[in-house]
């Protein structure tokens, strides 16, 4: 659909995005652009200082010209929260907190909307409620039935709730429908199982939700907007079709909402939504029918990344607006580089989860594996640098590269040595895993950024220590990064034994049958590297074909059978000392269980307790439960954790004043190492030194 309140707005270029950068009327306010943040649970409440933490969080992102942003989830009744500490709507103690929400964006264009989330039966309390007593597979707690008596109480709540978000000074208010909580416990038949007005047919089903929508517009009239949270696509056996959510969207909009923002998939799902093995802008093909379908501007969200693919959701009237999450932690001025043309300088969300989603499931605050500095600003503060120094860096790994430019953007002369002849370390070879070619983009970036702040670069480039040392550095960097553990095995030194890196970033040749030793994340790659197509990035006909996805919405819940998987082209077996079977990441929970289920399907088999004799030509013999065995292999792979790269440090440290040398990264500690890690102890030395 087009917009015809679209007002004349010319702060801008508009050769860039011109879509995504024009403005927009949403009932009697105008929105700058068409970006909204959408609603993220940071967890910053959690923390220390919380008011001025979450003052500065949104205070930067208004800075960077977000037009909307969307606050996290707030129940409009106790039983309601997601869990314990979670904010409830008017709790007089949290009326600090909303006013400096509200006022982190006064003075601005931007709006402020406020997410009412009831969690339902998502609940992590023991007082939760549902529709109907139907406990969540997510969900140690069984709910209660509300009565109608509850329900309407409850729609009251919603609706007193949008009143004081009006008095708070909210501009608008988004009632979450989605991803499986309260509302959408309502819309759909597998978690409604009531025989009265609030359940049974779609309409009665519908209702509640409905009655909240014409409650709130008819206390505050257009006073206060109202966004409605549609689950377009519900994700589970027994959810709404897809003809009954754009017949929902039709009824919201009736009601008085004044936009639709499409969700999809439920939190019990085992269909990936958000990860990076979903395709950028994966749901647009259902939110492109629900815009179709009604008159009052429509939102697409999830793996939107990028501002050419939502220019270009919207130029071909896909949507009207786009809802950003995770890429306003990436890069909270996403929307004012994209103004400037500096799209090259857009610190992109690579969709890992790894600081963010997989962090909040612990119930840790979150941030970001590219951006540390997100919903962390009050620490991670940049200032220019007192004293302007020279400073070498050795090794232009995720460490050394966010350390040089840093440090470079403070105002201190960098030269950063890189032994290889591209700079990236050991992201050069994350990127060759199938479905992570977001890494692509972070490498992208990282090389910008080098370019932006003008660091010397020298690659290929091993300065020994007194080369190092003779050019006078104030300071010293050491990022030299780790090199494969090994593991005393007799054979291990045979020509059939390789590491991961002799095949992530050598291409060594590997046989049919493969034994891989070792069972982390590392591992994991590695099998689904062997395993999978190399060059091609998610594409949303196999990614609907692998989790049997409905792309016509005719079936409900949007579920169709998956597609059989055969045997991968490689038969691979990976063992473990530990019991058990190979668990791979254990922090990565939104995504593990995905590489977990892919190997499966593809016929890897997975040995845990296994005790390791001697490696031959055969294979590799072992003995499981005190019972020996061969495995058979053409090739063993080793992927059993990582070690330091010492011998430069080393030899630095014996001839430096230890004062001006630094570790960071693998150079510094090599146990549990991560990318995460590795950028956030790099940033937080180079806004110190």
């Amino acid at each position: 659909m087009t917009d015809g309140n679209c007002l004349p707005f010319t702060t801008f270029d508009r050769d860039h995005y011109p879509a995504l950068l024009s403005p927009l009327k949403v009932g009697r306010f105008r929105m700058s652009n068409r970006v909204i943040m959408g609603a993220m649970h940071t967890g910053i409440e959690k923390l220390d200082h919380p008011l001025e933490r979450i003052t500065a969080f949104y205070k930067e992102r208004v800075d960077g010209e977000v037009a909307m942003i969307v606050t996290g989830g707030v129940a409009p009744s106790p039983e309601g929260r997601i869990e314990e500490s979670a904010p409830v709507i008017g709790d007089d103690n949290d009326n600090a907190w909303h006013r400096a929400i509200v006022d982190s964006v006064s003075g601005s264009s931007t709006l402020v909307c406020m997410q009412l989330l009831h969690a339902g039966r998502y609940a992590k309390i023991p007082e939760c409620v549902a529709p109907s007593p139907l406990k969540a597979s997510i969900n140690r707690y069984s709910p209660k039935e509300l009565s109608v008596e509850d329900i309407r109480s409850t729609i009251d709540a919603f609706v007193a709730a949008a009143a004081r978000a009006h008095e708070l000074g909210y501009h608008g208010v988004e009632i979450m429908g989605s991803e499986g909580y309260l509302i959408n416990q309502f819309t759909a038949p597998v978690t409604n199982l009531r025989e009265d007005e609030f359940g049974g047919s779609f309409e009665n089903r519908c209702r509640f939700v409905l009655e909240i929508i014409r409650g709130i517009k008819a206390r505050l009239g257009d006073r206060i907007f109202v966004m409605f949270r549609l689950s377009v696509v519900d994700l589970v056996e027994g959810g709404m079709s897809g003809d009954e959510a754009i017949k929902l969207a039709k009824l919201a909009e009736k009601a008085g909402a004044d936009i639709i923002n499409t969700g999809v998939g439920w939190h019990e799902s085992r269909v990936p939504t958000v990860a990076h093995v979903v395709p950028r802008a994966a749901w647009a093909y259902a939110t492109a029918k629900v815009a179709a379908a009604v008159a009052c501007p429509v939102v697409a969200s999830n793996r939107i990344n990028d501002p050419q693919v939502a220019d270009e959701l919207i130029a071909s009237q896909s949507c009207d607006l786009v809802s950003m999450a995770r890429p306003l932690l990436a890069d909270a001025a996403f929307v004012s580089k994209a103004r400037a043309g500096r799209a090259a300088s857009i610190n992109t969300c690579i969709a890992c989860n790894q600081a963010c989603l997989d962090r909040g499931f612990r119930h840790e605050s979150v941030s970001c594996l590219v951006n540390p500095r997100a919903a962390r600003e009050t620490d991670f503060v940049v200032v220019p640098a007192q004293e302007r120094k020279c400073i070498g860096v050795i090794g232009a790994g995720a460490a050394g590269l966010n350390f040089a430019f840093n440090a470079a953007a403070r105002g201190h002369q960098i030269t950063l040595y890189e032994a290889g002849n591209e700079v990236g370390g050991q992201l050069l070879m994350a990127r060759n895993i199938p479905d992570k070619s977001e890494f692509d983009e972070m490498l992208r970036y990282f090389r910008q950024r080098l370019v932006d702040t003008k660091v010397t670069v020298h690659l290929n480039a091993r300065p020994g220590a007194d080369e190092i040392l003779k050019q006078g550095y104030d300071e010293i960097v050491i990022a030299t990064g780790v090199s494969p553990r090994e593991i005393n095995i007799p054979g291990m030194t045979g020509s059939n034994v390789l590491t991961y890196i002799d095949i992530l970033r050598h291409g060594r040749d590997v046989g049919q049958k493969v034994a891989i030793i070792g069972a982390g994340g590392i591992a994991y790659d590695t099998a689904e590297y062997l395993l999978g197509d190399l060059t091609t990035k998610p594409e949303m006909k196999e990614f609907s074909s692998e989790f049997g996805i409905d792309l016509g919405m005719h079936a409900r819940g949007g579920l169709v059978t998956r597609t059989a998987v055969g045997a991968g082209r490689r038969s691979i077996t990976m063992l473990q000392r530990s019991p058990g079977t190979p668990s791979g990441n254990r922090k990565a929970v939104t995504t593990n269980w995905i590489k977990r289920d892919r190997l499966r399907r593809q016929g890897v088999r997975m040995l845990g307790g296994v005790a390791y004799q001697r490696i031959s030509d055969q294979g590799i013999h072992v003995s499981v439960e005190g019972k020996p065995q061969l495995i058979a292999a053409d090739t063993v792979v080793l992927c059993v954790g990582q070690v330091s790269e010492r011998t430069l440090r080393d030899q630095i440290f014996a001839k430096a004043p230890a004062s001006i040398v630094h570790l960071i990264g693998g150079a510094d500690q090599a146990v549990e190492l991560d990318a995460m890690r590795a950028i956030e102890q790099a940033t937080l030395l180079a806004l110190s030194i």
